[in-house]
């Protein structure tokens, strides 16, 4: 039995998984081969980019680079890391209306692009509020460089590269909240 660290209010710190320094890499792998398929396939939705992701977990798997289960739990953090990016395209969206003032801009222009920004919006807000939950980042988890906040105490992990989620520095926690 792992025993407590004193450095984190008695909870023991979770083992890292046998071979966990070359999953940030075989993970980036998984993530470029799901992408080339996807963008060699005629349909472009995401049934085609599930059946992408899962063609890649197949031939990794065969090939030993890991098991069907890890491919699974990769599966898992590229679809939540494709929702915060949405999450973040949607807020670059709010951003970029604040910014385009109706004085700057002609009727007819704003008129089109009052409408785009609208039905993008809402498909955008649509797709945030079915993948919230999967936002929620975890020690011992796999993600790509970014920015983590810790949600019990705040502190920021700053990832530059894909990396295996440590507890948090600061309080120890274990759930995280990411940003780039």
């Amino acid at each position: 039995m792992k025993q407590p660290d004193n450095h984190n209010s008695g909870q023991p710190r979770p083992d890292p998984p046998p071979d966990a320094d070359k999953q940030p890499a075989v993970y980036d792998r998984f993530v470029e081969m799901s992408r080339g398929l996807f963008d060699k396939g005629q349909e472009k939705s995401a049934a085609a980019w599930e059946k992408s992701m899962e063609l890649a977990r197949d031939q990794l798997a065969k090939a030993g680079e890991f098991s069907a289960e890890q491919g699974e739990q990769f599966k898992d953090y590229l679809r939540r890391d494709l929702a915060q990016t949405m999450t973040d395209l949607q807020q670059l969206g709010e951003t970029t209306k604040e910014h385009l003032h109706p004085a700057r801009l002609g009727a007819g222009m704003l008129s089109s692009l009052a409408k785009l920004l609208h039905a993008a919006g809402s498909a955008m807000t649509s797709l945030s509020d079915k993948t919230e939950d999967m936002l929620e980042y975890k020690t011992g988890e796999i993600t790509t460089a970014g920015t983590l906040t810790c949600k019990a105490c705040g502190q920021q992990v700053h990832l530059k590269a894909t990396s295996m989620i440590p507890p948090c520095p600061s309080c120890h926690a274990t759930r995280y909240r990411k940003g780039y």
